[in-house]
């Protein structure tokens, strides 16, 4: 299941200052990010080997995720926050702010043969939670 991991901050009167080092369980590969979203929900997959860490660099957003066994919302709103979403995990991201910007790191180049776009299950909560998305 997805989980979230605190990324070491440092903070003085001049500002804020995250660093992301030996807390990424890989080796990056690929980086994109998503912003402007226009209330779409994103994602909508799982992977066969790819793992992903999620940081919301500015604004907000939330990530559905199910690993066929249990399910749950991520709430992602401040940029010391990573969320690491293994292959398994199938996630859709959804309700982002106007200003948001989400970042993902990636341990695979892009493949779209790593892709799976099934849902484990279509569960009520989720179609409440992405209702008018």
């Amino acid at each position: 299941m997805a989980y979230k991991i605190d990324l070491k901050t440092f903070t003085d009167d001049r500002g804020n200052l995250t660093v992301i080092e030996k807390v990424i369980p890989f080796d990056m590969k690929r980086l994109f990010y998503i912003y402007g979203v226009d209330g779409s929900i994103r994602g909508g997959h799982r992977h066969h080997k790819t793992v992903q860490a999620a940081i919301c660099l500015k604004g907000n957003c939330a990530i559905y995720n199910q690993d066929g066994d249990s399910e749950q919302v991520f709430e992602l709103d401040s940029p010391d926050q990573c969320l690491v979403l293994e292959p398994k995990d199938w996630h859709q991201m959804f309700d982002f702010s106007e200003d948001a910007i989400l970042m993902v790191l990636a341990s695979e180049y892009f493949d779209s043969t790593d892709y799976i776009y099934e849902p484990y299950f279509i569960h009520d909560s989720l179609r409440e939670l992405t209702a008018g998305q």
